[in-house]
């Protein structure tokens, strides 16, 4: 019998809702994992962390701070393989070094990737990227393209309805990090290896005691909270739809392009890519009590097409569908208190 091989794996933002899954994932595996925390001193994260199984003897805990990259160096040491989950959401508005989210995503990415190549043990670095950066809208803004794809790049001299200052400087901060990041497939001929997975809105459950942004976004027709409301809204005005992905096949597509002999390049990650029409008549449909506005139940049932086979054509495969994406979250919120069953 083939012995299985484990792997000493980093990842920024251990503690996020994508970060934790991860890294309980990967322990559960067998890796050893060398997690990144913004503020140890926070016990509640530290203790979830270290609640995961194998975790006393294969995770290892670093602090270190996006506003102070340099810090990612001692995590990244001696791994094989990167995922740089985290990303700056508020501009530290202390910082100095960076005038805005924008600045401090790209510089970060460009500092864990040189810190990757000068460990000189590193395979492959995984950028947890975001939809967001992948709109189908020409330059000008008029009109979508007929599909999206790994080919679309959200322009930035578009305004748009439903965008705040807060959700731009994301979408800007993802999409330029992400294209800074591909770069390094170019450096000294391809050595280190670089995954971007452009991620869709992510539903399901968490390990996390609050609901996450992207699930009160999803769960924003139930619970009628005007901000994610509008964050659902800017994602239809962006990309067509609302392409969304269970967590447990983020992590499971993050650890297949960790898997894979070799790997590199853009890819779209999402299962499924519903309107926000669709969402609303399905969560109307299963409860009936909860008054939907009509004004997102009249919506268009059918937006852009949305090309997610370049993941699946390297053997990846969905285990969620848009029900199951949709019930977790909903079961996740009503567990958490955030919905009233």
């Amino acid at each position: 019998m083939e012995e299985k091989s484990y792997s000493r794996v980093c990842i920024t933002g251990g503690s996020g809702f994508i970060g934790s899954w991860l890294v309980k994932m990967l322990l559960e595996k067998g890796h050893t994992v060398h997690a990144t925390l913004r503020n140890p001193g926070n016990t509640s994260k530290l203790d979830l962390l270290k609640s995961f199984p194998n975790a006393e003897n294969k995770l290892v805990l670093f602090q270190a701070d996006i506003y102070n990259p340099t810090e990612f160096e001692a995590a990244i040491k001696g791994c094989e393989y990167v995922f740089h989950v985290a990303t700056p959401m508020l501009h530290d508005t202390q910082s100095s070094q960076y005038k805005d989210t924008a600045e401090a995503a790209v510089a970060a990415v460009r500092i864990i990737a040189e810190a990757c190549i000068r460990s000189k043990t590193v395979k492959r670095l995984i950028y947890t990227a975001s939809i967001m950066s992948s709109s189908p809208l020409t330059e000008d803004g008029v009109c979508f393209k007929s599909c999206i794809d790994e080919t679309c790049w959200t322009p930035f001299d578009v305004s748009f309805t439903y965008a705040n200052d807060f959700t731009m400087g994301y979408i800007k901060s993802k999409t330029l990090a992400e294209k800074e990041i591909l770069n390094y497939n170019e450096y000294d001929n391809g050595r280190l290896e670089v995954v971007t997975l452009a991620c869709g809105l992510v539903g399901g459950e968490t390990l996390l005691p609050y609901v996450p942004g992207s699930m009160e976004t999803i769960l924003s027709l139930l619970s009628g909270n005007l901000l994610f409301l509008n964050a659902l809204k800017l994602l239809q005005e962006l990309l067509g739809s609302i392409p969304l992905v269970h967590i447990e096949d983020i992590c499971q597509a993050h650890i297949f392009c960790m898997e894979k002999p070799s790997m590199k390049g853009r890819f779209l990650c999402a299962a499924t890519n519903p309107t926000i029409g669709a969402i609303a008549s399905s969560f109307q449909e299963k409860f009936p009590d909860n008054q939907i506005a009509k004004e997102f139940i009249e919506g268009p049932d059918k937006g852009v097409t949305f090309d997610s086979t370049k993941l699946m054509k390297m053997g990846f495969e969905y285990a969620y569908d848009t029900k199951k994406i949709l019930d977790d979250s909903v079961a996740c919120g009503s567990r958490l208190g955030y919905l009233i069953k």
